[in-house]
């Protein structure tokens, strides 16, 4: 059995720069690839370069230089219609503050991630509820977000990204509005869901956190300053 894994995301020398006098660099010559299956912390302090950085592989804005390519779609070639196809098809997101819809129920707002594939009504909440087992939360599907606590809003949040099989999940500080047992619980998910498969890259400022996943880049004015792939155990936030 082989174990050859294609990238899902590649980073070639990708710079941002912002416009100011001097233009303020946030990015510079960036390259970073990630494989199918793997499970990645992108690390750093505050003004490092991470929101840019999620901002660009998510294809919410373009690179001022280099090339991006998701699951082999070079972003460059795309209109912003085209990248707003390839983030609902290919991009799942997570965020810190879960942005989910207060008004409906967790069964809907995970529905909602597939509003844009051309999926029927009644498939998409069957999918969507079957993303709901996968997070642990099939006996709260009918539940809205504020009867429930800020661990589950986010497994709600996490089914979203999840339930239309997106290439890459990008994760926000996923655990950056939780207490330390439940980020540990949610950090524990993120670990299973990447198990069975899920391609997911996780930034945060928090270096406890990416000591625990698999690989760790770090940032550091606008550039990778260490790339560490290693194996560690059980996982244990400490916030």
């Amino acid at each position: 059995m082989t174990d050859r894994r294609e990238p899902r995301l590649q980073l070639l020398d990708v710079g941002k720069d912002y416009p100011g006098n001097p233009p303020v660099r946030a990015l510079d010559r960036v390259s970073l690839s990630v494989d199918d299956g793997e499970l990645v912390a992108i690390v750093g302090a505050s003004g490092s370069g991470k929101s840019t950085l999620l901002n660009v592989i998510g294809t919410l804005d373009r690179p001022t230089r280099g090339e991006v390519i998701i699951a082999n779609q070079r972003v460059a070639s795309l209109s912003d219609a085209g990248l707003a196809g390839l983030r609902s098809r290919r991009i799942g997101f997570v965020f810190q503050q879960f942005h989910l819809l207060e008004a409906v129920s967790a069964l809907d707002n995970v529905a909602t991630g597939l509003l844009y594939q051309g999926i029927r009504s009644g498939r998409r909440r069957a999918v969507a509820a079957d993303a709901l087992r996968r997070v642990g939360l099939g006996h709260r599907m009918n539940h809205r977000p504020p009867q429930m606590s800020g661990g589950e809003r986010q497994r709600v949040a996490i089914a979203r990204a999840i339930v239309g099989d997106p290439a890459i999940v990008l994760a926000d500080e996923p655990t950056g509005n939780l207490d330390s047992r439940t980020s540990a619980a949610i950090v524990e998910l993120l670990r299973d869901l990447n198990a069975d498969g899920a391609t997911i890259i996780v930034i945060t400022h928090d270096r406890e956190l990416a000591a625990t996943l698999p690989r760790r880049v770090t940032l550091h004015d606008g550039l990778v300053v260490d790339d560490t792939l290693g194996h560690v155990g059980a996982v244990e936030v400490a916030r």
